[in-house]
């Protein structure tokens, strides 16, 4: 009864508010502002064919912006899994393997290389760092890999690496939302909202984008790494837990039946509609869809996101912790998730921001540990996809930020107590995987050091327009209207990387 009264008294105020003097003043300001407007656009009569808002009618996009659009070229995969490592990874003990680096371990760094460049921490003099893993050329591509992925050596004839990817960004806020926005400033929508708004999701039961999180905390950026921007709320990313309950409040209330909550959402969107009848704001239609989604979402998520019924062996191959929040059960829930129709999901571990300061954060021990928690998980992820396949329709990118220095962290000449790298956005390692990709393939070169890009420099908006090309889009054609110009993605830059595309 007490949610009964509240709709009850929010309706009676509802009624009141209209009657009241401020309304009754707002309505003639909007009224008389009308009447001007519409006798520049020579009468009312032309006004009324145009604009008026009483003959409003609802498309299936706008009363469903989730559903499925075609893109406007033939697509090569049908949805991504996005795996970000928050804190950036060292590509230099991982797939960037420099030898003469090694040679040149523990010896002061060329000023050549700290003069006019900006560094987060360090100062004074570093010293160069060789590679504190070592190194095997793996499969019939021949692409290296270190000893901290023991697993993934099974998979590397399947990815393409990129090995020059640059960023204009050294700390991790602005950086990572320059690698999921495409801007490192507030605002701009992310990849996956870009993707569902484009696309729409094939399962209307799950939201199109989802999120998933792991290592404890969420990125320095944010949740703006996976909102909407200035697109409708309704394509922002839905976070989901792996502990506990998949979305908080996913279960009615004691006493809430199904078909009372269905006629509850039912009145509300029916208040909506006439909401947007009067103002065609769009954020009322994201409310509406929100509505209908939650509804749905109660059947559905709790099915999709319960990895206790997937087979003995398919939990143990991710090497899952039931129970637990843990990058491998989320790599397990992204493959139910896109095997469901989900567009776009984008898991993120955090923990890997390895400047030497705390053992957890060391080079040698704290990222072979971070090493290990993905290993497994990643290989399955690939292996599982390809096994039942989904591989050839869904595109996996795998990435930080930015990367990390050839020279030691030093900071004003103090040696750290554990081994580090400083940040570093002049050349680090991403890698792709699956529909459209060429197998085995690695382009883009680094100097002999690993400092900067020498061949097949790529940027992070060259990125975007590859995975754009792959969903089926011209980035530099795929836009929205905001104050008053068509923005995208790729803002005014990028090319797609077809030295990586099968």
């Amino acid at each position: 009864m007490d949610n009964l009264e509240a709709l009850i008294k929010e309706h009676l105020n509802k009624e009141a508010q209209s009657k009241t003097r401020r309304h009754f003043i707002k309505s003639c300001s909007s009224g008389l502002g009308g009447l001007a407007l519409g006798s520049m656009l020579m009468g009312c009569e032309s006004f009324s064919k145009t604009g008026s808002s009483s003959n409003r009618s609802f498309s299936e996009r706008d009363l469903n912006p989730l559903a499925t659009i075609p893109p406007p070229f033939s697509p090569k995969v049908k949805s991504v899994i996005y795996l970000h490592m928050a804190g950036a990874p060292s590509q230099l003990e991982m797939f960037d393997y420099k030898p003469k680096l090694l040679k040149l371990h523990g010896q002061d760094c060329p000023q050549s290389l700290l003069e006019g460049r900006k560094f987060a921490f360090i100062k004074g003099t570093p010293k160069l760092m060789g590679p504190q893993a070592e190194f095997v050329q793996e499969g019939e591509s021949g692409n290296w890999v270190s000893n901290f992925l023991p697993h993934f050596k099974n998979v590397v004839d399947e990815v393409a690496f990129l090995k020059a990817v640059h960023t204009d960004q050294f700390n991790h806020g602005p950086a990572q939302l320059f690698m999921h926005t495409g801007s490192a400033r507030l605002g701009r929508p992310s990849i996956g909202a870009w993707a569902t708004y484009g696309l729409g999701s094939e399962n209307q039961n799950l939201p199109g984008f989802v999120v998933l999180t792991s290592g404890g905390k969420t990125p320095d950026a944010g949740k703006s790494v996976w909102g909407s921007g200035f697109l409708p709320s309704v394509y922002q990313g839905v976070q989901c837990r792996s502990k506990g309950d998949p979305v908080l409040y996913i279960e009615d209330p004691e006493g809430i039946s199904r078909n009372l909550k269905k006629s509850t959402i039912d009145a509300i969107n029916k208040i909506n509609k006439e909401e947007y009848a009067k103002y065609g704001d769009p954020e009322i239609l994201a409310r509406i869809n929100q509505y209908e989604m939650a509804y749905r979402m109660q059947i559905a998520v709790p099915e999709v996101m319960n990895i206790n019924d997937e087979p003995e062996n398919i939990r143990r191959m991710y090497g899952v912790e039931p129970g637990k929040e843990s990058f491998a059960n989320n790599c397990l829930l992204a493959r139910k998730l896109v095997e469901e129709g989900v567009r776009f999901v984008q898991l993120f571990d955090w923990g890997w921001d390895s400047h030497g300061v705390v053992k957890s954060g060391s080079i040698d021990m704290g990222l072979r540990n971070k090493c290990t928690q993905i290993d497994r998980p990643i290989t399955a992820l690939i292996l599982d996809l390809k096994q039942r396949g989904l591989l050839d329709e869904t595109l996996i990118v795998w990435g930080g930020e930015f990367g990390r220095t050839p020279m030691q962290e030093n900071r004003g000449n103090k040696k750290m107590q554990f081994k580090g790298r400083d940040h570093h956005g002049d050349a680090f390692t991403m890698w792709m995987c699956g529909g459209g990709i060429k197998k085995g393939a690695s382009h883009g070169q680094t100097d002999d050091i690993g400092f900067s890009g020498v061949e097949g420099r790529v940027s992070v908006h060259d990125v975007h327009a590859t995975i754009l090309h792959l969903l089926g889009f011209d980035h530099e054609q795929f836009t929205f209207e905001f104050q008053g110009r068509p923005f995208r993605l790729t803002d005014v830059e990028g090319s797609v990387i077809h030295e990586i595309l099968a």
